[in-house]
């Protein structure tokens, strides 16, 4: 399968584990349902882990784990720390924000991808994908006007600055995936299991911090829901593609996050017909028709 392919098929599982994400979030306290999300993914790779021997021959190699050495095992609590910030910052936004608008905002990532992959790794994009970058920065200005008239102030809003935090984090986060993948020669199994538990560490004193540190007034109250181990497990699912796709060799990390980010469609259609969030919905299309033309611009003829 191509590494194009890939990032498509991990956009598609994404924009359904952004749509669970709000579902668990919404009216519910982020960090226990950040850790238990985080946990089931360990649990399921822990599982994967025993069950291994009895898998076909090409499953086991699949599946197989690597030795690490302690620069790498630091490499990847990196990540998890990483990522962990970016998955705070977020959480916290998508509660507040409605998701037509916090979906398609983080689908902006690519702009910060793009630049960090430029500055960091050495990536020539062409004349064209610049263009695309260009016609998803106008798309972003667009939501920007239309979360204005919802009474969101991007400017001003604590929300939006912990979604452009998460977005900026995010970006940073899939040019760090190149280095694991093709720099330090991870595999994809090897990255993801330790990706896992050390999410897991690291998330584990903010769910203590919560739970001990915070009035109860202050902490909210935690309703477990299905969707909570549903947002790990699809995390699982798009992550192996994801990562798959940048270990593929010619990959390109400034064109698979763009391809990645047209996962907001789905996310955007479950705002609209499960979570009912139908104010302005036909300027709101428009704005992310722009931004997944960005995205196909951005793919033309790299």
């Amino acid at each position: 399968m191509s590494w194009v392919l890939l990032s498509v098929c991990s956009a598609l599982v994404l924009g359904v584990y952004d749509l669970l994400k709000k579902l668990a979030v919404r009216n519910n306290a982020v960090p226990p349902v950040l850790f238990f999300g985080a946990l089931t993914g360990m649990l399921v790779w822990c599982a994967l882990r025993v069950i291994t021997p009895w898998l076909p021959p090409a499953w086991q190699a699949g599946l197989a784990i690597d030795p690490l050495t302690w620069r790498e095992h630091a490499f990847l609590l990196g990540k998890g720390v990483l990522v962990s910030a970016s998955w705070i910052f977020g959480y916290f936004a998508l509660k507040h924000l409605p998701i037509t608008i916090a979906g398609p905002v983080r689908s902006s990532a690519p702009l910060w991808t793009i630049l960090f992959a430029v500055c960091f790794l050495g990536e020539k994009p062409t004349f064209i994908q610049w263009l695309g970058f260009c016609m998803i920065l106008a798309a972003f200005y667009a939501f920007s006007l239309l979360g204005r008239a919802e009474g969101i102030r991007f400017y001003r809003d604590k929300w939006v600055g912990c979604l452009v935090a998460a977005t900026l984090l995010g970006a940073m986060s899939a040019v760090y995936d190149k280095l694991l993948l093709q720099e330090l020669g991870l595999r994809v199994a090897t990255l993801q299991f330790w990706f896992a538990v050390y999410l897991v560490v690291v998330m584990l004193p903010f769910l203590l911090l919560w739970r001990f540190s915070l009035k109860e007034s202050d902490r909210g109250k935690f309703v477990w829901r299905w969707m909570i181990p549903a947002v790990g497990i699809g995390l699982l699912v798009t992550d192996a593609l994801y990562f798959a796709a940048i270990a593929s060799e010619g990959a390109l990390i400034s064109v698979i996050s763009p391809i990645r980010r047209t996962s907001a469609m789905v996310g955007f259609l479950g705002g609209v017909f499960i979570l009912g969030e139908r104010r302005q919905v036909g300027w709101k299309a428009a704005a992310l028709l722009l931004m997944i033309a960005g995205v196909v611009v951005l793919n033309w003829k790299r």
